[in-house]
């Protein structure tokens, strides 16, 4: 369920933030910023479900989710195919929130 919350905090991330980027780099419309001030509050609030003893932690975690989402978004939004650098970071990034995420702490 945790790796379900996370994906879905990443959407709701990157389209949030990608509402503010059409709007200021792309000259869209500024009513693009409801549509992603709902989606990143969407985001915050999606984080608090991760079950998590400390918000630091579940953030921490939650970075090497997002940048593999962001390469995802990379490639089905914005079309460019990510490279094997970029590839081979996501990798690292993931096996790094799965160090912080699995451990069971007592």
């Amino acid at each position: 369920m945790t790796i379900l919350i996370y994906a879905s905090a990443a959407l709701a991330e990157i389209a949030g933030c990608f509402a503010f980027w059409a709007w200021l780099k792309l000259d869209r419309s500024a009513l693009w910023l409801v549509p992603g001030i709902v989606s990143l509050a969407l985001f915050a609030w999606l984080l608090t479900l991760v079950p998590s003893d400390a918000a630091g932690r579940a953030y921490a975690a939650y970075g090497g989710v997002y940048i593999a989402a962001a390469l995802v978004w990379l490639w089905l939004a914005e079309g460019q195919r990510p490279d094997r650098f970029d590839l081979a970071g996501a990798a690292i990034c993931l096996v790094g929130a799965a160090v912080i995420l699995l451990p069971q702490r007592g």
